[in-house]
């Protein structure tokens, strides 16, 4: 019943936060200085054509009264209609996330895995040149940000060595029929490798671009957790047993020690998906990201309202799930 009434408090609040987040949306995009309607029409447009725009979006209403209608649509499913292609926003939202959410989880599982080794390697290698070669790396891939790692990738891997496709999401050569807009998983689950390639080939440098400041603080918190940990009696006790080195690490001392970077994943994966913006942009990669640069600058105000709850709700998720597995992998606050 505790978890439970613990769940249920954390959705009161998410709706909250999702209101809250709407209203600033709302009423800041709104008193920007721009004309969304002047963008529509043509230069030889009369008053007439920009009334008739104007009262079809609802603009020549109050903002308060501009808000309670498009509220009272998002109750309904309906989150307004895209002035840039005339389309659901709805629809336009849900068909790029699944680009977006394919990236992400392919960046945030690259991220586990550099920065899980090097934290792994350097606290093997403790008080060593090892573990300074490990700090000095993880620092510099911190202070570089992900944007300028992908026009380092860029030209790496897409000018002076070919590897890697530089734009796009999949090859429009590839024949094949896709029934949802997750295209790598869809692919996985038709066993089509040349599909699968195809996909990693333009995924691979955006993702990496987005994983490596994250492995590196991964690297930096899970190092110091385990060193901290490896001085306990348990672990002790572990290596008078005869368990090696590597043994005591991984088996005794990381379950113990990943805790607390389990919370910094949560949280910081929240921030990836919100960097996917500028690296979708720059890789030309078909994903949410991209969308809501284009809204930005053709000031598609239902469009840009629909990406940034949809990010909200994705924000509040995550981390409810992450507090729940901190929950289930923590005894203390299981039983507590």
């Amino acid at each position: 019943m505790t978890l439970l009434r613990a769940i249920l408090l954390r959705l009161i609040t998410t709706a909250i936060t999702l209101f809250g987040v709407a209203v600033i949306v709302f009423v800041v995009i709104r008193v920007v200085p721009g004309n969304p309607i002047a963008m529509m029409l043509p230069p030889g447009a009369t008053e007439a054509d920009i009334a008739r725009l104007q009262a079809l979006y609802g603009f020549d209403k109050s903002i308060f009264q501009q808000f309670v209608i498009w509220l009272s649509g998002v109750m309904q499913g309906d989150f307004g209609t895209s002035i840039s292609t005339r389309q659901p926003v709805a629809g336009l939202v849900l068909n790029r996330l699944p680009a977006t959410l394919e990236l992400s989880i392919v960046a945030l599982a690259l991220a586990v895995l550099m920065g899980g080794t090097l934290a792994l390697l350097g606290t093997r290698f403790r008080d060593g040149k090892a573990e300074g070669a490990i700090d000095v790396t993880a620092g510099m891939a911190l202070s570089i940000p992900d944007f300028l790692w992908g026009l380092v990738l860029i030209l790496l891997f897409g000018v002076l060595w070919p590897v890697f496709h530089i734009s796009g999401r999949i090859s429009p050569a590839l024949n094949i029929d896709f029934s949802t807009q997750f295209y790598l998983f869809e692919a996985i689950l038709r066993l089509r490798f040349d599909v699968i390639a195809d996909l990693i080939g333009h995924m691979f440098m955006p993702a990496l671009a987005l994983a490596i400041p994250l492995a590196a603080i991964i690297a930096q918190l899970l190092k110091q957790s385990l060193k901290e940990t490896m001085h306990l009696d348990y672990v002790t006790l572990a290596r008078t047993k005869g368990y090696s080195e590597g043994k005591v690490i991984t088996r005794e001392a990381l379950p113990n020690a990943v805790l607390p970077t389990l919370t910094l994943v949560g949280v910081q994966f929240t921030f990836l998906i919100g960097g996917t913006v500028i690296i979708e942009r720059l890789f030309s990669y078909e994903g949410l990201g991209n969308m809501a640069i284009d809204a930005v600058i053709n000031r598609d105000l239902p469009l840009i309202q629909g990406i940034v709850i949809l990010f909200a709700l994705l924000f509040t998720i995550v981390n409810l799930v992450v507090d729940m597995l901190y929950v289930v992998l923590n005894p203390r606050l299981r039983h507590a």
